[in-house]
């Protein structure tokens, strides 16, 4: 007789159970690109997945991110409705996410990772470099905000709030030039047709995880069992003891993985929040003895991380900017690595953080 372990006997033991619930912000974009989790779920489990929309604070507000609590205002409502049994899995934006986990829950996995630049959306066709002194550029990013202005373009950087089709519709209403927004977005949204220009990297850094979904769950303590008490009437039976494992198994892309990790590394080392004006972006380079790490068939080979970073003044006064390569096996060492190093060359006076 055959016995089936792991992930695969998780799977089999998940489907006679009730649909898994998909916890996801109510914007356009957040339930597109849950509704590609979902997806994938449906079909490599065969099992019903139904998404179930939860208001943040930061989609209640319209004012800068900053103001209204800066790091995790899009993600507290969705932690809360794990930790309270209401949803089994959350989808974020990975750039949204502090890179601190709440007691109780656990970062599942990465999904294969979007396109991680910035764009440029100018009705007038005109490139960054084309838009000259005195034009008006939105942004809602202080990262953006920041590198833009060391540029030295003279550009005069707007601060914008809204979706991505009412930030585009500023731009094409005359409130500004341009606006800059992520490729990912546009993407997912299936609006790439309004990019004038791809930014590269080397002009302007993306957020830590920027591009990159993260799936997140109620973790499961040992012995088994939910990791919080639940109540009501799906009390003991809404909670699927190893779903952060079945995820992993699941959605889970190694590659993007360890580059999310070394970038979270980097950005908690550098005790910055995700609105701060901080960059920073990592790719894997594998070696050419590779042999597996630890995440099944298509987890990378062992190589090396290159790791990318900027820290700026608000004002785009002065920038720092560094990089390290290190080893793919500890990626959260070599973001560690390069927080130190841009701390000790003065990040936290950039920031306004000391």
């Amino acid at each position: 007789m055959t016995v089936t372990r792991g992930p695969e006997a998780r799977a089999h033991a998940l489907l006679a159970r009730r649909p898994l619930r998909l916890g996801t912000r109510r914007s356009a974009l957040a339930r597109a690109q849950s509704e590609k989790v979902a997806e994938t779920l449906r079909t490599r489990l065969s099992r019903p997945v139904e998404l179930v929309p939860i208001v943040t604070a930061g989609d209640q507000s319209q004012v800068a991110i900053t103001q209204i609590g800066g790091t995790g205002v899009f993600v507290s409502a969705l932690r809360d409705a794990l930790l309270a049994g209401e949803i089994d899995l959350a989808v974020h934006s990975l750039k949204d996410l502090p890179t601190a986990t709440p007691d109780g829950l656990v970062l599942a996995a990465v999904p294969r990772r979007a396109d991680t630049r910035d764009v440029l959306v100018s009705p007038s066709g005109r490139r960054l470099s084309e838009l000259g002194p005195g034009a008006r550029v939105g942004t809602g990013s202080p990262r953006r905000a920041a590198q833009l202005l060391a540029l030295g373009h003279g550009f005069e950087v707007v601060p914008i709030r809204g979706n991505v089709d009412t930030r585009i519709k500023k731009a094409i209403d005359g409130e500004v030039d341009a606006v800059v927004l992520a490729h990912a977005g546009l993407d997912r949204l299936d609006r790439l047709d309004a990019v004038t220009e791809i930014i590269s990297p080397e002009v302007m850094l993306p957020a830590p995880g920027q591009g990159a979904l993260a799936i997140e769950c109620v973790r499961t303590p040992a012995g088994g069992g939910p990791a919080h008490d639940q109540t009501g009437p799906e009390a003991g039976q809404g909670f699927d003891e190893g779903l952060a494992e079945l995820l992993r198994f699941v959605l889970d892309d190694a590659t993007s993985s360890v580059a999310v990790r070394a970038e979270r590394a980097f950005l908690a080392g550098i005790e910055a929040g995700c609105t701060a004006p901080v960059g920073a972006l990592a790719h894997v380079l594998p070696g050419t003895d590779a042999r597996p790490v630890a995440g099944g068939d298509d987890a990378p080979a062992v190589g090396e991380i290159r790791l990318r970073a900027v820290v700026a003044a608000p004002d785009g006064g002065r920038v720092l900017r560094r990089e390290l390569t290190g080893s793919a096996v500890d990626p959260e060492a070599l973001g560690q690595r390069l927080a130190d190093e841009l701390l000790s060359a003065g990040a936290h006076t950039l920031m306004g953080t000391s």
